[in-house]
């Protein structure tokens, strides 16, 4: 019977060399991958590979953008700090290396993976994985104690059914003056297309973040 032959006339060696070259290949296409991409980066493509509902923003934050937010949440806040949409934690990350104290910061996640992800690299963190429009039932006897909301959710791309009910939520736990944070692609400071009363104070544009992003600096209610 005929076998297959390499070269050297070995069976079989030309089919093990063929084996050994794709495993080489895909072994340094991963090392390639893990050196130019970060961990943060690739954790967001597999969250946004399987759910991209789940995941609003174009890439996860730069430090420079989520230590901006966080500076603003520390000189409001006094009671809880609720984060919304924390992603791969990198503003999560900043609020802590800020000086909230971890029992301080509620983080809600709706992805699945990303909020698995909090949890490891954040054990202390109260990490509620949920939809934030949900936000009332989700922070449940802590509701009460919210001072400070900061947020990365793509309000301006989600249905306005949805950023309603969002607000809604939001108006049912932050006390009038609260603090409201929420970073945009928009690069104007204006408010949110929301029925409740909210005052822009203030806003900078970060230009060091891919793509630049304006935070907004809001006062629920009007102060």
């Amino acid at each position: 019977m005929h076998r297959a032959t390499t070269d050297s006339g070995r069976p079989g060696e030309g089919t093990q060399r063929a084996s050994w070259w794709r495993d080489a290949t895909r072994k340094g296409v991963a090392r390639i991958v893990a050196a130019v991409f970060p961990a943060d980066l690739r954790l967001f493509a597999r969250a946004l590979c399987s759910g991209p509902q789940a995941v609003g923003a174009a890439c996860p934050s730069s430090r420079h953008l989520a230590d901006y937010m966080a500076a603003q949440a520390v000189a409001a806040s006094k009671g809880y700090i609720v984060e919304l949409g924390a992603g791969t934690g990198v503003v999560t990350a900043s609020l802590l290396a800020h000086g909230v104290a971890p029992e301080r910061l509620i983080v809600v996640e709706k992805s699945a993976l990303l909020a698995a992800h909090l949890r490891q690299r954040f054990p202390e963190v109260a990490i509620l994985e949920g939809d934030a429009a949900e936000l009332v039932s989700l922070l449940g006897w802590r509701a009460q104690r919210v001072s400070t909301v900061v947020s990365s959710l793509p309000l301006k791309s989600l249905p306005k059914s949805t950023v309603d009910q969002i607000g809604s939520a939001l108006d049912a736990i932050l006390p009038r003056g609260a603090t409201f944070i929420q970073f945009t692609y928009s690069l104007r400071c204006r408010a949110i297309d929301w029925a409740q009363e909210i005052t822009c104070l203030h806003s900078r544009t970060i230009w060091r973040n891919v793509p630049p992003a304006r935070v907004n600096v809001f006062a629920w209610g009007n102060g």
